[in-house]
């Protein structure tokens, strides 16, 4: 699966994938619970694939931020609890990524990064992401 097929819908906790489109927006499937919804085009829906993060000279693809994180950590899930102290998350994520920008960049965010990380790892869909994003840089050479 690839990370245009992976989503954040605003107000809704978790990742979900992609099932089918409907008439009136589509089927989403929770990869906490593995329920399906059903999400309208009045939900407001993030691709990850679309996400980036910002740093002081470029905004950074969330997919480079995972391999970041996933060669800090060995292929592990994240050292760091998304419910660390602000602190404690920051410092991390300066580990992760030297040059994030701190004024956009919130512990928020942090935690969201940290939280969709390791749903990822639990479903072993971070090899997948990783293979592609590989393919898609030497295509471009």
């Amino acid at each position: 699966m690839s990370l245009e097929k992976v989503i954040s819908i605003s107000g809704k906790p978790g990742l979900y994938k992609l099932i089918t489109q409907t008439r009136g927006g589509f089927v989403a499937e929770s990869l906490i619970d593995n329920k399906r919804i059903s999400v309208s085009m009045q939900n407001n829906v993030s691709v990850l694939s679309e996400i980036a993060i910002y740093t002081l000279t470029e905004e950074v693809p969330l997919i480079q931020v995972f391999q970041n994180i996933k060669k800090k950590e060995n292929g592990e899930k994240t050292s760091v609890k998304p419910k660390d102290s602000k602190d404690k998350l920051e410092e991390y994520f300066f580990n992760v990524l030297p040059d994030y920008d701190e004024d956009r960049v919130y512990a928020s965010d942090i935690k969201k990064v940290i939280q969709w990380y390791n749903l990822l790892h639990e479903h072993g869909m971070l090899d997948s992401f990783e293979l592609k994003a590989e393919n898609s840089t030497d295509e471009q050479e």
